[in-house]
């Protein structure tokens, strides 16, 4: 009899995990990291990507409820028809059921489009269009870390504030590069100020020389770097030569990130100033978060980017919802996450919007001269803080078809 009792109370306890897991497609929750593997984004985000999402799986334990969780990834190569093909076989065949990071506006705005209206929920963490809270936007789809709107005005607000009224940009030829300087130019003529030139550059140009010369002949106050990647590391290597900083004018990067600045050096990067939504070193969450991921297989010590920790966070608020709701469909998990406000260990107070917009604060850092570092990956200096219902787009402004 006791025997009997003690099955019965096994079988009991099957039935309660089973209850638990009901709604978890094919017992798993299998999530897809898209991003730049062998490119100009494989530093910002890559195989750095890929660890930040494991580590989120593993912090996040089961939810309590013995849920699994699959990690797989892919290189979209920064085109959108492989972007798509990859996204369309993780929905149809692999069964995947959210897609986390895609930098790349092209691929991401792809992706977006695919995943609309399915089970499958985009987290859009490294994807900087803000067509995906506006005119595109999606029941589906959840974007952290940076947009256009916020990186245009933020910077631009930053820098007329300290009197760079006159601009020219040297921007990379595609949504990216395009929305980010149409946002910002859209601030400075608002504002009373001018921009006197732009120069229009492909992804994965390694020659800058042209375009920066044309930039030094506007005689503005500021050059705009609308880009990312290697470009922005070789734009700045190539200023630099050509002594713009030392001619007067004040360099900016719009979107530039802790892992570009290492790649620099600070000799070359110092004084030049940029936006981010994270950095390492801010309070004791970020460092012990980065701590970690250091440490992790093929990170050889290096911190993370921005990116790299709104893989994480995006993930892990993910999980959550699909622990609270018992379902990994986008219909229950992303009006979960919409119902979160508070604290998140990594990008400070947190709210995510009925558009999909995540709302945190953003930082104006300037990077140090190699005499105020005083160990490894010291490189910012923060200058400002603009909180999280002025960094971003009202959701009014914004034309998202979601918001009645």
């Amino acid at each position: 009899m006791k025997g009997l009792k003690t099955y019965l109370a096994a079988a009991a306890s099957c039935v309660l995990v089973g209850a638990a897991q009901a709604e978890i497609s094919d017992d798993v929750v299998r999530i897809g990291v898209l991003n730049d593997i062998s490119g100009v984004f494989q530093d910002t985000n890559g195989m750095g990507s890929v660890e930040a999402a494991r580590m989120a799986a593993e912090d996040f334990n089961g939810g309590g409820k013995n849920i699994k969780v699959e990690i797989v990834y892919a290189d979209h190569q920064n085109k959108a028809d492989v972007g798509s093909a990859i996204a369309r076989k993780w929905l149809d065949v692999d069964k995947v059921d959210a897609i986390v990071d895609v930098p790349n506006s092209s691929v991401g705005l792809s992706v977006n489009n695919i995943a609309r209206n399915t089970k499958m929920t985009f987290l859009a963490s490294s994807t900087a269009s803000s067509d995906l809270t506006g005119k595109d936007c999606s029941p589906n789809t959840i974007q952290w870390v940076n947009d256009a709107w916020a990186t245009g005005n933020t910077t631009a607000a930053a820098m007329m504030q300290r009197g760079g009224n006159d601009w020219y940009f040297i921007t990379v030829n595609y949504a990216l590069g395009q929305g980010i300087e149409a946002e910002a130019t859209s601030y400075i003529t608002k504002n009373g100020g001018k921009v006197l030139g732009s120069s229009k550059h492909p992804l994965g140009t390694s020659d800058f020389a042209s375009l920066l010369l044309q930039a030094q002949n506007s005689k503005a106050k500021v050059i705009g770097l609308a880009n990312a990647g290697a470009d922005t590391i070789n734009a700045v290597k190539q200023a630099g030569e050509f002594g713009m900083q030392e001619g007067g004018q004040t360099l900016v990067a719009f979107l530039i990130f802790i892992n570009d600045v290492h790649g620099m050096g600070l000799k070359t990067a110092q004084g030049l100033l940029l936006t981010e939504s994270f950095y390492w070193d801010m309070d004791d969450d970020t460092r012990a978060f980065a701590k970690r991921f250091a440490a992790r297989p093929g990170m050889n010590g290096k911190m993370p980017s921005g990116n790299q920790a709104g893989v994480y966070a995006s993930t892990l608020a993910y999980l959550n919802a699909v622990a609270a709701k018992g379902s990994d469909d986008a219909k229950d998990a992303v009006p979960q996450m919409k119902t979160f406000k508070g604290k998140d260990k990594l990008f400070g107070d947190v709210t995510i919007r009925a558009d999909g917009r995540v709302i945190h604060p953003v930082y104006l850092f300037e990077i140090k001269k190699p005499a105020e570092s005083k160990y490894p990956y010291d490189y910012y200096k923060l200058l400002a803080t603009i909180p999280a219902d002025k960094a971003f787009r009202p959701i009014a402004d914004g034309g998202c078809p979601l918001i009645k």
